[in-house]
This record gives structure tokens, C-alpha cells and sequence, in this order.
């Protein structure tokens, strides 16, 4: 049975900050992904990631994608994503790292997968999305899937239904509790599948059902940016599937508050909401 998510998630998950923070206590994530016609997804992707609290924040992407990514956002480090070295050192300090926003299906795309799945560890949580999804499910099953990425519980995955599609082989119109269910499983990680109304299957054993969101949000980046709040929020919270759903439901709750008053809710005034609305929720815990 999906259990139903709930504000009091949101307080369970957003904690105060310590008085002696700084900017590791936060955590440490890498981003991949944005080939030249697709940079707004990494970008907006990088932005939620940073709106969301994350501690330091490296973007790998193509050369091309570095200064609008700076200029928007300084708070980033960028990375040639053709520099292999630069690459695996960023890597090597992630605590989260996330794969797929604009990333494309180039040859340039799969190596870059490819290199991420090879060299992160079982202990670094990995968001793969968007064509990474894609690229993943023209060479696995859900079963060698599963056994390639060596460590299962510490992979979110963030497919639209289309993508869950290719990667599940479930037919949309088949895509429901006990079908999902049972295909999270032989995968063994943690599967957001998005929609009208989101259901979240997390590597621990529980099931959730997201009350939230609106029509308001149906415009190009909503699962970019989601993305990249998973990863922020992985990178400073529990790294559980709670944490995960907290993300998601946050997501869609600024965007319902907002599509009250606001015909469409564009995936930036989302990631500038974060901190004002994390800030509330996090002062609900004291």
C-alpha cells in the first residue's frame, strides 16, 4: 500500500542547521550532464541542487555550458566533461553524485556513464536521470542493471513514465502499484516515477504516493530541477528514501502554493523558493 506523503515528512526530513556549520557539513555533489543544445537542464538541474542547501556543488558539462552556468549561478564549480582526470578527482570527494540532465545519447554521453558508474563508489548515493535512464536501458535489463551498479540501495532513479517504459519494459497504460512495485524490486534501488501524481518505491522497503503537484508545473525542466533537489537534499539529510520523498513533495508543494495564484510554475521559481521554504519547515522542528 503507497503511504500517502505528508508535511509532517517534511519536518521529519529538514533539520535546523548547527551553529558550527559550514560548508562540508552539507555535503559535496557532482552533477553530470547538459551537451550544448541541452544546457538549461543541467543548469537548472545545478540551480536546485545549490536552492536546496547542498555544501559545494561541481558541474560536469560541456565547455560551451560554463559561462552561462557561472554567470547564473557562482556558487558552482564547472568541469570540462571531455576531462576525464578533473572528472574522477570530483568524483573521488562526492558524497551524491547525479547523472542526466541534458545529457543526450551521444557516444560522448555513454562514455561519460559509463566512467561515472565505474568509478563511484558503494557509498556515494547516485540520481541517474533523463537520457541516462535512456542510454541504461538499451544495454540492461532490470536485473543486470541491478547487478552493474554493484550497490543498488544507493541509486535513485528519476523516470518520467515514458522512461520507466524503456527501462521497465511495463507499458504506460500497465504502469500501476503492483507492476511498479514489482519491477522496483528486481531493480533493487530506489525509483521515482513521475506523474500526475508521483510514486516513490526506495531501495529501504517503503512506498509513497505524492498528494502534491499541479498542471501549473507541466513545462520543460520540472524534472531537471527535481533532480537536483533529490541530490541536494541527499547531500545534507539521511541518505534514505525518505529523504527522497521529502524532495519530492517540497517540489510539488511550492508549486501548488504557487499555481493558486500563477497559470504556469516555471522549474526556476521553484529552486528560488527552496531556502524560504525550507527555512519554514525546518523551524517547525524546533
Amino acid at each position: 500500500m503507497l503511504q500517502e506523503i505528508t508535511e509532517e515528512l517534511l519536518r521529519e526530513v529538514i533539520r535546523k542547521r548547527p551553529n558550527d556549520s559550514y560548508k562540508g557539513t552539507f555535503g559535496r555533489a557532482v552533477l553530470a550532464g547538459g551537451e550544448p543544445r541541452y544546457a538549461g537542464a543541467i543548469l537548472m538541474a545545478a540551480e536546485a541542487c545549490i536552492c536546496a542547501g547542498a555544501g559545494l556543488t561541481t558541474v560536469i558539462t560541456a565547455k560551451e555550458n560554463h559561462s552561462p552556468l557561472l554567470a547564473r549561478r557562482p556558487e558552482a564549480m564547472a568541469v570540462d566533461w571531455q576531462d576525464f582526470a578533473t572528472t574522477e578527482a570530483a568524483i573521488e570527494t562526492a558524497d551524491v553524485l547525479l547523472v542526466g540532465p541534458g545529457l543526450g545519447t551521444s557516444e560522448k554521453a555513454r562514455k561519460l556513464l559509463d566512467f561515472f558508474l565505474e568509478k563511484r563508489r558503494p557509498d556515494q548515493w547516485l540520481v541517474i536521470d533523463g537520457s541516462a535512464i535512456t542510454l541504461l536501458a538499451e544495454s540492461y535489463t532490470l536485473t543486470t542493471l541491478s547487478y552493474k551498479l554493484h550497490s543498488p540501495e544507493t541509486v535513485v532513479f528519476t523516470p518520467h513514465q515514458m522512461e520507466w517504459q524503456r527501462l521497465s519494459e511495463i507499458l504506460i497504460a500497465d504502469q500501476n502499484e503492483a507492476s511498479n512495485r514489482a519491477a522496483a524490486a528486481k531493480l533493487a534501488a530506489t525509483v521515482v516515477i513521475k506523474s500526475h501524481r508521483t510514486q516513490i518505491y526506495t531501495a529501504d522497503g517503503l512506498s509513497f504516493k505524492n498528494p502534491y503537484g499541479s498542471p501549473a508545473m507541466a513545462t520543460g525542466g520540472s524534472g531537471d530541477t527535481l533532480a537536483g533537489m533529490i541530490t541536494g537534499f541527499l547531500a545534507q539529510f539521511p541518505r534514505n528514501g525518505t529523504t527522497v520523498a521529502a524532495a519530492v513533495a517540497l517540489h510539488s508543494l511550492i508549486a501548488d502554493d504557487f499555481a493558486q495564484k500563477q497559470y504556469v510554475v516555471l522549474p526556476t521559481a521553484i529552486s528560488a523558493a527552496l531556502p524560504r521554504y525550507m527555512a519554514r519547515f525546518a523551524s517547525e522542528t524546533s
